[in-house]
């Protein structure tokens, strides 16, 4: 049974006897902030944006199970980059199907900029995805212009007034959907002097009409190399009034501490046998399930892993052999027009294939193919790259998907075909 009153971020009295752990899946972001700056290999910087290592999704379970094993009191599993978790929807959902079904008791959350969760909702609950937490710096489209140098949604970006008012829209409708299905909603402000600092209650006001049921507001880190580099960091004077102003709209959270993407142990005091875990899993090959010997993969010409999987009439299988990779077989694809039924046969049909390589993949085919124990990997670049990722744990390296498809990861995956 899964208790939420074990949430050290949401419960100040679980703080100091409960563990969590941010799984570092998340490495590309979808929106630029001008106060945020994603660095790896850096174990010596703390606050958001920050990891040492980016991991798999079986590689983030398997590092899992050697935390719980070293700290039993880990009771929350977390997605918050280094990026952003729904600019990876498919690295973050494998992710929590794969943790859910090893650990049915785990509080599992999820930090995001709110941009592209509304697709997601349905599984998240399903999931039982208990806490998510969205970043919103104003509602104001004139002053969110100036946090944010870019937005990019559907493969088309945006800046200024215009990229504003699409973050904003996007952000009041994910916070509805999760607040449909009773899901905990945290609004996490940075607090950035001379840019929003005057408007916090008036965003705390609002966060509780929406229906959010904390704020955390968080002082600006100004980061070298950002925009905001030059700004002042708010005084702790200056935040304690701006709590307690929030308090008089929303239950403020007074214990952040401002953690890395790839955060473990009790919060504030991460455990530091934990970055020796991380990379060795991070450099270790997952094994894999032998009785699913083969990969599927979407391709035009059986050369490149660059077709849609809505496009896909048929699916190219392949096998490693002593002698190199082979392909099996040309499996036909079940019939499009068929709605979320294609998708639940075709998960069928692959039940002897470990991964599925996809130019691009909608959010319901993601979540239903993903049921079946499936790997996804979306990529572009020559299938023996996708094959020596999955098969021998290289490192994948592919071309940016918007710069090849025309149809891309946002496609709906309605089962109707793309035309």
């Amino acid at each position: 049974m899964i208790d939420i009153e074990k949430h050290p971020c949401f419960s100040i009295d679980a703080k100091g006897k409960y563990a969590r752990v941010h799984l570092p899946v998340a490495p590309k972001c979808n929106i630029q902030c001008n106060y945020c700056k994603r660095d790896y290999d850096c174990v010596n910087e703390s606050r958001p944006g920050v990891t040492s290592k980016v991991l798999s999704p079986e590689q983030a379970l398997t590092y899992l199970v050697k935390l719980k094993e070293k700290m039993p009191h880990l009771s929350v599993v977390g997605i918050a980059g280094p990026g952003d978790p729904f600019a990876n929807p498919v690295e973050t959902m494998t992710t929590l199907r794969l943790i859910r079904k090893e650990f049915p008791e785990m509080i599992l959350c999820l930090s995001s900029n709110g941009l592209n969760v509304a697709p997601y909702v349905d599984e998240l609950a399903e999931l039982k995805v208990s806490h998510v937490t969205i970043t919103m710096n104003a509602f104001d489209p004139d002053v969110t212009k100036s946090i944010y140098k870019w937005v990019r949604l559907d493969k088309r970006g945006y800046v200024g007034v215009e990229g504003a008012k699409v973050l904003l829209e996007k952000q009041l409708e994910a916070i509805k959907l999760l607040k449909k299905y009773n899901i905990t909603v945290k609004i996490n402000t940075i607090v950035i002097p001379g840019i929003n600092d005057h408007l916090i209650g008036d965003i705390a006001k609002q966060a509780k009409e929406l229906g959010a049921d904390l704020m955390n507001t968080i002082p600006l880190y100004p980061v070298e190399g950002t925009p905001f580099e030059d700004l002042t960091e708010p005084s702790p004077a200056m935040m304690k009034l701006i709590r307690a102003d929030i308090a008089k709209y929303i239950k403020p959270m007074t214990h952040c501490a401002r953690c890395r993407a790839d955060a473990v142990g009790l919060l504030g005091k991460d455990d530091p046998e934990a970055a020796k875990i991380l990379n060795d899993v991070a450099t270790m090959s997952v094994t894999a399930d032998e009785s699913r010997p083969h990969i599927a993969v979407a391709s035009h010409e059986g050369l490149l892993v660059n077709q849609h999987l809505g496009e896909a009439d048929y699916l190219y299988i392949y096998k490693e052999t002593p002698s190199g990779y082979r392909m099996v077989e040309k499996r036909r694809t079940p019939p499009s027009g068929t709605g979320n039924v294609r998708w639940e046969a075709l998960g069928k049909a692959l039940n002897d294939c470990r991964a599925l390589l996809v130019g691009g993949i909608g959010p319901s085919p993601s979540s239903i193919i993903g049921r079946s124990g499936i790997q996804i990997v979306e990529m572009t670049g020559l299938i023996d790259d996708g094959l020596d990722a999955i098969y021998k744990g290289k490192q994948l390296k592919t071309v940016k998907k918007a710069d090849v498809f025309r149809c891309g990861a946002e496609c709906s995956g309605s089962g109707t075909g793309c035309g």
